[in-house]
């Protein structure tokens, strides 16, 4: 099926972000596994592209974009790329930089702002906490108010980009006795005293990506590094949220897409009791049905994408996309290893990494299980 919500200027701009995924990206593939994180030079070659400064005003450095469609864009190449660098190019540049534009004050847009934008600086947010998980309302970092200054305790873990943040928005409590309305926003600044990081987490998949914890030990931070008013952190993120789970959902779908693409090239290959293993019937009605998964779930997401481009997309709808669009990668995944059959489990094999590096999205950005509790709460359930 033709896909309908892209013009010319998006597909351009896709051209482009496709010769950086071909000149930049690939070449260094094999050194990002090996070190487990994007070396620097890369994000500021992606910032010399324009490419992570699209939620950025042009006066303050970014391309000022104003259409999601051009985040999904780059969300989608980068992700057939491969997901974890699609994720932390997503943290650093269609997650944090709204907080700021929309939350921050003119000083802090300038200080912080043009750096996001150029790759100079590289951002993380803090929300999961060791005892937390999903339950962001239940937050145990907090942040005391000493004067002018605000002084913060506690801490937070598998944050993208954690170990060599720059910049690391971060969720704490101000209010004990208010819950989800005692939450309130910081920027905290690499190199602040009681601010460190701790070691890049060896996760199953996604090694290319630096997830690490953070550690907040009597930090002291002016009331200058608040971001947006005190007590409404939660509301923020709550608002924030479907554009992380919208571009959650569209990585998922291009991820699984591109890794099925090489999947189906490799079963007119691959040659098994004298014919290409793709001629079986049962792998060729796999392979049907494998399509038709991807293209039918595309096709929501690509309303969603529309939707939100046009400020229409509901948390329930992105919550849909979200949980449904990471079930769907894991499922089509796990048949395309099958189909590769012994090489499918062999590191060297994209699908293979592919297929570890996808597990995590049924767990991230709200797991699985708590869109469907919103979806359901939605219905009056």
């Amino acid at each position: 099926m033709p896909r309908n919500i892209y013009s010319e200027d998006h597909e351009a701009f896709r051209a482009s972000v496709r010769e950086f995924v071909e000149r930049t990206l690939e070449p260094r593939a094999e050194e990002m596994i090996r070190e487990h994180v994007i070396p620097r030079d890369i994000w500021q070659e992606a910032g010399k592209q324009g490419f992570l400064g699209l939620d950025i005003p042009e006066e303050l450095g970014g391309a000022g974009a104003g259409d999601y469609r051009f985040n999904a864009v780059f969300a989608e190449e980068v992700s057939g790329f491969t997901a974890a660098v699609s994720s932390c190019f997503g943290i650093h540049a269609d997650v944090c930089p709204p907080y700021i534009v929309d939350l921050g004050t003119e000083e802090q847009k300038q200080r912080w702002l043009p750096g996001i934008a150029s790759g100079e600086l590289i951002c993380s947010i803090g929300m999961t906490e060791p005892s937390g998980g999903s339950d962001l309302a239940a937050l145990k970092t907090t942040a005391v108010r000493d004067g002018e200054d605000w002084v913060i305790n506690g801490s937070k873990t598998f944050i993208t980009n954690g170990h060599q943040c720059d910049l690391a928005i971060v969720a704490v409590r101000t209010d004990p006795s208010k819950g989800a309305k005692g939450i309130t926003l910081f920027v905290l600044e690499a190199g602040t005293e009681g601010f460190t990081k701790g070691n890049k987490l060896d996760k199953v998949g996604q090694v290319e990506s630096d997830t690490s914890e953070l550690f907040f030990d009597n930090v002291r931070v002016p009331d200058a590094n608040r971001l947006g008013p005190e007590g409404q952190g939660f509301i923020a993120m709550m608002q924030r949220l479907p554009q992380e789970r919208i571009g959650a959902a569209v990585s998922n779908v291009a991820h699984a897409a591109k890794i099925l693409e090489e999947t189906i090239e490799y079963t007119k290959e691959r040659k098994a009791f004298g014919q290409a293993i793709g001629s079986f019937q049962h792998n060729k009605f796999k392979i049907a049905e494998l399509v038709t998964r991807i293209e039918v779930t595309q096709a929501y997401v690509d309303d969603c994408v529309a939707a939100h481009a046009e400020g229409r997309l509901t948390p329930v709808d992105a919550a849909k996309a979200k949980w449904f669009s990471a079930q769907v990668q894991n499922d089509v995944l796990d048949e395309c290893v099958q189909l590769y059959g012994g090489y499918g489990f062999m590191n060297e094999y994209r699908v293979a990494r592919a297929w570890r590096d996808a597990r995590v999205t049924k767990i991230w950005a709200g797991s699985n299980e708590i869109m469907k509790e919103l979806i359901g709460r939605d219905l009056g359930l």
